[in-house]
């Protein structure tokens, strides 16, 4: 892509590309060597002290923060959103330093039925409500309800769409139909930006993983998004540098930027740095922010104002000084 083009192509939002076969037949991945660099990849930088605390700020305002169980209410969901509008103690940022108002979490993600009460308790903030649609977490629906569900949960006040692929595309190779279906989901999303979920561990290959994410890219996906958080294995840093490496390669080819969205597992201050490690390493600064990076979690912010809380005071604080809801 030539360099005007890719300027101007800079900060739009990815529209897709014609399906490129020949682009995926390329795709190549070397799983011992992705895993050795997957593991070197958190001893590569040492983050510590008030460089710590600013990454860790810099994780929550990355922060879809969720909530995808059963026992989910509209109580609950209040309460998530309550702490969306305030996810670190007041008396923690004044000690930092920083304004209130520059720390929010990037979105809070619920079940399609609970949208209309997420948009009313985050009314009057900048905060979007994600919905998980497209038959989640397993996606073994008809399309016809897919793009039903997508529909509805935009028409209730959802500005963000977290998508899941049927993984039967990907295992029997048919990646036309694996476009055609995200194709038709990025459709229905219309203005509200779309993430696929890949559900990784349900691929076989990281190879799979690799062209199910360029191919998702094409398609015009907004992000591309590890797991659903219901695999029995999710969010993984081999995967994420698989996925990484294919962001990078469309970017290169096309100008475009996608996002990545690591979910499901992460729920330490410590796993948070790594991805933001990884996402400085691969990708560079520019994706440092969440218009192109977000962590799909629940229990990660509690231990992240934990961190904090140790950082300003010396010790940690007990778990009812920083309840996630």
């Amino acid at each position: 892509m030539a360099q005007e083009e890719r300027e101007q192509a800079r900060n739009e939002r990815n529209p897709g590309i014609p399906l490129d076969l020949g682009w995926l037949r390329e795709v190549r991945i070397n799983r011992s060597a992705v895993e050795r660099r997957a593991a070197t990849l958190p001893t590569r930088r040492t983050v510590k002290r008030e460089w710590q605390a600013a990454w860790l700020l810099r994780a929550i305002t990355c922060l879809d923060l969720t909530t995808l169980a059963g026992d989910d209410t509209p109580g609950s969901v209040r309460r998530l959103c309550a702490k969306a509008r305030r996810p670190v103690r007041s008396e923690l940022l004044e000690a930092l330093g920083v304004p209130e108002e520059r720390i929010q979490v990037a979105a809070v993600c619920v079940y399609h039925n609970l949208v209309p009460v997420a948009v009313a308790a985050l009314r009057g903030t900048a905060i979007p409500v994600a919905a998980v649609s497209a038959g989640f977490p397993a996606g073994q629906i008809a399309l016809e309800q897919k793009l039903a569900e997508i529909s509805a949960s935009v028409q209730a006040g959802a500005r963000e769409i977290d998508v899941v692929i049927s993984r039967a595309h990907v295992l029997t190779g048919n990646w036309q139909a694996l476009y055609d279906e995200v194709r038709a989901f990025r459709t229905a999303c219309g203005e509200a930006h779309m993430k696929t979920i890949l559900a990784t561990h349900e691929l076989a290959t990281l190879r799979n993983v690799g062209m199910a994410s360029l191919v998702c890219m094409m398609a015009g996906a907004d992000f591309i998004k590890t797991s659903t958080g219901k695999e029995a294995v999710n969010a993984t840093l081999p995967v994420g540098l698989v996925m990484a490496r294919a962001i990078r390669d469309y970017y290169e080819r096309t100008g475009y930027r996608v996002g990545l969205k690591p979910a499901g597992g992460i729920r330490s201050a410590k796993a948070a740095l790594d991805w933001l490690i990884l996402m400085k390493e691969e990708l560079g600064d520019e994706w440092l922010n969440s218009r192109l990076f977000r962590i799909g979690a629940s229990g990660l912010l509690s231990d992240i104002e934990r961190q904090l809380s140790y950082f300003v005071t010396g010790h940690y604080a007990a778990a009812h000084y920083n309840p996630l809801v």
